[in-house]
């Protein structure tokens, strides 16, 4: 097994040598780690220039799977819907909901206004740069820190471990792909002092998705720890941050209501974030994707638990601001207790640094360890991505066939179940607000308990669902719950309506499609 090295501080050698040959024989991605720091010394130019073409090829190649589906979960389907709508001229958190803050929505709706609402490639190209992006922060972060080879080191490892999940999380362009990069340039800002522009990384974070806010903990403490308390320094420092942090959530509220901006994004979603209901289900859940996370992480885990266990002075390299950072984001994994295996992305940041920090105090051979083994895990994980497909794809796309079948284009649809890409399978707008059956009965999540039911969603949610389908019947509605708690039959006003007013004409791989027929 590879050795540990004498401890010898946390920085760069200042004249370093190329890496002898250990006993596995010639090291050649330690090599390429020294042309890199040779590089860098001609000049800061020239790192970027070798790094930042390697660093999006790699990514390239592990997420070309990412473009082999036209769909790969709920969120991109549920996405792709409220992009049509808000180009139809829907109203975000008004006519066009989600729990979620609206930058991915409206990314989007931008993608779709260039490149058509046809497929979501351009989405994937976004996504593939947002983790690129990453790595490439993650770099700077960590040469300024530790070196070159540290900052080649953190951007490799970021863009392996990347796709270490389920396909459907790691590959889709979701919400946890496109927070990744606010989150790392919020640390990027605060490493360099610029708390104004910290604090505005941390909230466009946040405005992906709540838990990227969590990123405001390690930026606090690396202010703390850096700026000194005397003049007020510290208390301006801390000031300009706030601003940064709030002048892009007042702006957003402004733009969309203030009211509706806290219902949706915080107080709307207590029932959903409750751990009562299912809680075998959601342990589960949340063992497996642990399991696999670690899995496709081991690269990174490794080193890090060798360093903790040595008697090393790791001080300067596994840092309190990293250990927090890792700790706020491992405590937004955890927020609503579902377990997601794309909530775990989240974390990936402080991972990669820390690894990169502790192979500092390791030897080279380490350091190849830590590399070829995230290669191969990630070469892995990266073949199933590309031999697979979503379990609902097929079922979703049948769906979508007959409900084309029996309606015309400016006809509206309800479609009742937990695929919302149906609605954009299938090119029709949907006749409610509420895209998935979850938000009218707290389904969402996977919860098949005791919380599920009329009483469990949205606060107003069924009024306001009467109201859009008395304002205008759907012609369509398709039963997609398949017996699941969330079925019409527990649902009294919705089997009242299906039962006065729309006649069952056919059942596809288990989802009864009903026609209206035409009388109140």
């Amino acid at each position: 097994m590879p050795t540990a090295e004498p401890p010898s501080g946390v920085t760069a050698p200042t004249a370093p040598t190329p890496p002898a040959s250990g006993r596995f024989g010639a090291a050649p991605l330690t090599r390429v780690a020294w042309s890199a720091r040779r590089l860098a010394r001609r000049g800061p130019g020239r790192y970027w220039l070798w790094l930042t073409p390697l660093v999006l090829a790699l990514t390239t190649l592990t997420r070309l799977p990412s473009f082999g589906q036209p769909v790969w979960n709920p969120d991109e389907g549920f996405l792709a819907t409220q992009a049509r709508m808000l180009a139809a001229g829907g109203v975000m958190y008004d006519t066009v909901v989600d729990r979620k803050p609206p930058l991915v929505p409206l990314l989007y709706q931008g993608a779709f206004a260039l490149f058509g609402d046809g497929s979501l490639w351009p989405l994937r190209l976004l996504a593939l740069v947002s983790v690129a992006v990453t790595a490439l922060l993650l770099a700077s972060i960590a040469r300024r820190r530790w070196g070159s080879r540290a900052g080649a080191t953190a951007a490799a490892l970021c863009v392996l471990a990347s796709v270490g999940l389920n396909p459907e999380d790691a590959q889709a362009a979701n919400f946890e792909v496109f927070m990744l990069p606010f989150t790392a340039a919020a640390m990027w800002c605060a490493d360099r002092r610029r708390w104004a522009a910290a604090g505005a990384m941390v909230a466009a974070a946040f405005l992906v998705k709540q838990t990227g806010g969590a990123v405001l903990l390690p930026v606090l403490v690396l202010l703390w720890r850096g700026v000194p308390s005397g003049g007020g320094r510290r208390l301006g420092a801390l000031s300009r941050t706030l601003v940064g942090f709030a002048a892009p959530l007042v702006a957003v509220g402004l733009l969309f209501g203030i009211g509706r901006c806290l219902f949706w994004m915080v107080t709307g979603s207590t029932s959903y974030a409750a751990f009562a209901g299912s809680e075998l289900h959601i342990l589960g859940r949340a063992l497996a994707n642990t399991t696999l996370f670690a899995a496709g992480c081991v690269g990174l885990l490794v080193p890090i638990l060798v360093v903790l266990r040595r008697r090393v002075d790791r001080r300067g390299v596994l840092t309190v601001d990293l250990w927090v950072w890792l700790s706020a984001s491992a405590l937004g994994v955890v927020t609503g207790f579902h377990f997601f295996g794309h909530y775990y992305l989240q974390l990936l940041p402080p991972l990669a640094l820390l690894a990169a920090g502790a192979l500092q105090l390791l030897s080279a051979e380490w350091l190849r360890f830590a590399v070829v083994c995230s290669v191969v895990v990630c070469t892995a994980f990266t073949a199933w991505a590309a031999h697979t497909a979503r379990p609902d794809l097929d079922h979703s796309r049948r769906v979508a066939q007959a409900v084309r079948e029996r309606t015309t284009p400016d006809e509206k649809v309800l479609l009742w179940g937990m695929n919302p890409e149906q609605y954009w399978l299938a090119d029709r707008m949907p006749a409610s607000r509420y895209l998935t059956a979850g938000l009218l009965t707290n389904y969402s999540g996977g919860r098949d308990g005791p919380m599920v039911g009329e009483r469990y969603g949205m606060p107003g949610s069924w009024p306001t669902l009467l109201e859009e389908l008395a304002a205008e019947r759907p012609r369509v509605i398709v039963d997609d719950s398949r017996g699941k708690p969330y079925r019409p039959g527990r649902m009294p006003r919705l089997k009242r309506l299906l039962t006065s007013e729309y006649q069952r004409v056919a059942v596809v791989d288990g989802a009864v499609v009903w026609v209206h027929t035409g009388r109140r």
